[in-house]
């Protein structure tokens, strides 16, 4: 047996009744070869980690807009702990964990420059339905590889696209990602605004850290072990009525104590409008698109292929591109 046939073999015998097998994928839009050494997952994983995009996400904002501090999440960091949240769970519930991985790997990649800021940019300047998990998904179909895409399985993609929001993935291992992402940025945005003096521990109220623990691992295994405990031979995945209530009225005090404060974002209106500046410049001077977005022209409108190019730039890229346009030599500051 191949490794790949002796993983699916594997999967059958050990996996939940609820997992997702594998070998039941709806496969992929361009059917290729199955690789030997690999399962579909695995390699969808791969692809995405070798992806330019996914490489991208270390220079984009998580919530505070370019900070000196090192030690602040970024984009990479939250999609490395969603990843761990995710297998986490999924292993605990024998769900399909390379399914998982390869989706929390990947649930990001369309996020634009400067975290929400830049996707209200995209909303206000391109269209209101522009939204990062949409864009995730043109980035993996149409983006990468050169405009090849990355080819992914059907599943991973569905995972991808209903990570956030009403909408429902059709595998549990996907409603795991949405799970995994709301506990992995609510507690690294409270550390991080810990961290930027915009709020402390003993502001978040007390009856929600009765529940939830004081401390960020306290947190993260309070929420996962909800997870676990109540979707342990379950065709659900869900948290208890009392940790879940917690967590989303912890949600709540995090959009009014950081999200909209005025500390925490109070770069925010230059960034977006930075960005209108970019995407209405790239509007009227498509032929100055790098040479992948300018392809698109022939099937896409501008508008369109100038939103996929600012979508996919980096915070510092964008500021770099935006003082070699419009910023004169002679005013910018020397070292």
């Amino acid at each position: 047996m191949t490794a790949n046939q002796l993983f699916l073999e594997r999967e059958k015998s050990f996996l939940s009744e609820y997992a997702f097998l594998t070998s039941n994928t709806k496969g992929r839009e361009k059917p290729c070869p199955q690789c030997p050494n690999r399962t579909e997952f695995q390699r969808d994983r791969d692809r995405i980690i070798h992806s330019k995009a996914f490489r991208r996400l270390m220079h984009k904002t998580q919530v505070f807009l370019s900070p000196e501090d090192e030690h602040f999440r970024t984009r990479m960091t939250h999609t490395l702990e969603v990843t761990q949240i995710a297998r986490i769970i999924s292993r605990a519930l024998r769900l399909n964990e390379d399914l998982c991985e390869a989706a929390a790997l990947g649930h990001d990649l369309g996020h634009t420059p400067f975290g929400h800021s830049g996707e209200f940019a995209m909303q206000k300047f391109y269209s209101p339905d522009f939204a990062h998990y949409k864009q995730s998904i043109r980035v993996v179909e149409k983006l990468e590889n050169d405009g090849e895409g990355l080819n992914l399985t059907w599943e991973v993609k569905d995972a991808i696209l209903n990570h956030t929001g009403s909408s429902e993935a059709s595998t549990l291992e996907g409603k795991i990602i949405k799970l995994a992402d709301r506990i992995a940025y609510i507690n690294h945005d409270i550390d991080d605004a810990c961290r930027a003096q915009v709020m402390c521990i003993e502001d978040i109220p007390k009856e929600i850290r009765n529940v939830l623990g004081d401390g960020h691992s306290q947190r993260i295994n309070t929420l996962v072990s909800s997870v676990i405990a109540e979707s342990m031979d379950k065709p659900y995945v869900k948290m208890s009525t009392e940790v879940g209530e917690a967590m989303m009225e912890l949600r709540s005090f995090l959009f009014k104590k950081v999200y909209t404060n005025k500390k925490a974002k109070a770069e925010e209106d230059k960034a977006i409008e930075m960005l209108g500046t970019l995407f209405a410049y790239f509007v009227k001077n498509p032929n100055e698109l790098p040479e992948i977005y300018k392809n698109n022209l022939k099937n896409d409108p501008v508008e369109r292929c100038v939103c996929d190019y600012i979508s996919s730039m980096t915070d510092r890229y964008a500021v770099d591109l935006f003082r070699e346009l419009f910023v004169p030599n002679s005013w910018r500051r020397t070292k």
